[in-house]
């Protein structure tokens, strides 16, 4: 117990000092321009998306890489390599129960994630039981997927929580049935001769609503465990969770965003 304090309280010493850091390093990408300088590049235009309803998926941003468009699972694989064999019908892809889960063919790093999904109607188990997957950047963090519509669990494992660390700011869940979103901004960690420089962030919003504010992770997602960050690449494939229940998903898209 004494060990795992220590390492909390250095953890909690490191992590101001790399936010001082990195607030640095964007003042000064301030500051190397005058105020209104018409010389200063301006940014890329895009065609932005169009809105989900409960009836049809939006589009994505023109310069979105569209990871799942309702069709095929053309972009996925399951984690032992072989075919994404999860459902495909009427515009979503559909959890097989033992199937396993399923990631990218393709690495991403810091990125904007868009995921819709909808747990199971009618509504079947309770707490950890019920409406159960969960997103995973790089394949390591979590955001979970839980029917938390009138279902009671651990605060750390419910819908939108960064899985046993962060619960979300509140419970914005819909009922089961019905297609929820959510909006991830996330940037991995960096690592320079084997060491932590930057922990992992995440900034999640679901159903429009701000639950997660660009909170620092403290390693990759476990159960009932806390395990360091380990030295790794900066770009590793997405996942989708088999937990047993037949979650839906549709319209899935990223958009890297710049180191």
């Amino acid at each position: 117990m004494r060990i795992i304090f220590l390492a909390a309280l250095a953890v909690s010493l490191w992590l101001p000092m790399a936010w001082a850091q990195s607030a640095e390093q964007e003042l000064q990408a301030v500051y190397r321009w005058k105020q209104h300088d018409l010389n200063r590049p301006v940014p890329p235009v895009i065609m932005p998306g169009t809105a989900s309803t409960q009836n049809e998926a939006g589009k994505p941003p023109s310069d979105a890489v569209v990871l799942f468009d309702g069709k095929d699972l053309s972009r996925w694989e399951s984690e032992s390599g072989g075919p994404a064999k999860w459902k495909v019908a009427n515009g979503y892809m559909e959890v097989v129960k033992g199937i396993g889960n399923i990631r990218t063919r393709e690495d991403f790093g810091d990125c904007q994630l868009h995921v819709e999904w909808a747990a199971p109607l009618p509504a079947v188990g309770e707490s950890q039981e019920r409406g159960n997957s969960g997103v995973f950047l790089m394949g390591k963090y979590e955001i979970q997927v839980l029917d938390s519509y009138h279902n009671r669990t651990y605060a750390d494992g419910q819908a939108a929580a960064v899985y046993g660390q962060y619960p979300p700011l509140v419970n914005a869940s819909r009922p089961p049935g019905q297609w929820q979103t959510y909006d991830i901004i996330f940037h991995g960690p960096r690592f320079a001769s084997g060491k932590l420089q930057r922990p992992a962030r995440i900034t999640v919003l679901h159903n429009g609503v701000l639950v997660q504010d660009n909170v620092a992770l403290t390693g990759p997602t476990a159960h009932g465990t806390r395990p360091p960050y380990e030295p790794g690449p900066d770009r590793l494939p997405l996942g989708l969770q088999d937990h047993g229940n037949p979650v839906r998903f549709r319209n899935i898209w990223i958009r890297e965003l710049p180191e």
